[in-house]
């Protein structure tokens, strides 16, 4: 059975860890490469875009792929309906592997915003000190608000930087944890942050830090999750691979 995992998670690379060692499987995990560094990855990679989702559907005839598993970030809106496009057009198997968005808990103080441009905007016009952890890809927006103070921080260097006066820069990839969050936002006087609903425990700790210091968030709702008859969503590594067991045992069901 030949898989194409999209990925560029954590739970892409944990699945795709989980399905290595399984002789009846051939699977390949695609990335998209915006990151310079990629984590190593237990499975073959493949690099790039596919050239939208006729180049998708294209690559899955050419290479003869049984089923799609997108487990890209829940931000990538673009791919996710490449793939289910992709899906309903070659009749190829769709599974969306998606973790669970985080909720908000007592002590929260979430300022919840569809887009960048209303994140920017909720910042308002007096100078605050702002911790954007939204990736390089949505920084640009800012620059219309240059009388912040900007911690920014992303998997790799800003470049070029931003065009703000005030702007401070670290890089890293997580985990990050609720005590190294705390401490970063102390050190740099943090009095808000703005943040993707990205879910998982990951990158949580940044939330659970803001919650502690009583610091409110500007969270980017996620985008609506386009779905087709032929896709089914699940939410954890475990339902996918009782997914693909499905596939496995029952070849003629597969988008069941």
């Amino acid at each position: 059975m030949r898989i194409l995992i999209l990925g560029g998670t954590a739970e892409a690379r944990q699945l795709a860890g989980r399905l290595a060692a399984r002789p009846e499987l051939d699977v390949t995990l695609s990335l998209a490469g915006r990151t310079a560094h990629p984590a190593a990855q237990p499975v073959p990679v493949r690099i790039g875009g596919f050239g939208g989702f006729q180049g998708l559907a294209d690559y899955l005839m050419r290479e003869r792929i049984d089923a799609v598993i997108d487990a890209t970030h829940p931000y990538a809106a673009v791919m996710s309906a490449h793939a289910v496009q992709a899906a309903v057009s070659t009749k190829i198997p769709l599974l969306a592997l998606k973790r669970l968005p985080w909720r908000p808990v007592v002590g929260d103080c979430w300022i919840e915003v569809d887009d960048v441009a209303a994140a920017v905007a909720a910042l308002g016009p007096d100078p605050r000190r702002v911790f954007l952890a939204i990736g390089r890809k949505e920084l640009a927006p800012f620059v219309a608000a240059p009388q912040h103070h900007y911690l920014v921080r992303t998997v790799d260097p800003v470049d070029p930087p931003l065009a703000v006066p005030h702007a401070t820069y670290v890089t890293g990839r997580g985990p990050f944890n609720e005590d190294n969050d705390r401490a970063l936002l102390s050190t740099h006087d943090i009095d808000i942050l703005v943040a993707k609903n990205s879910g998982g425990d990951a990158t949580y700790g940044k939330i659970a830090a803001a919650r502690t210091l009583g610091l409110p968030v500007v969270m980017l709702r996620r985008p609506p999750l386009e779905n087709a008859p032929a896709a089914h969503n699940v939410a954890t590594i475990d339902a996918a691979v009782a997914w693909i067991d499905h596939a496995l045992a029952h070849c003629s069901d597969l988008g069941v």
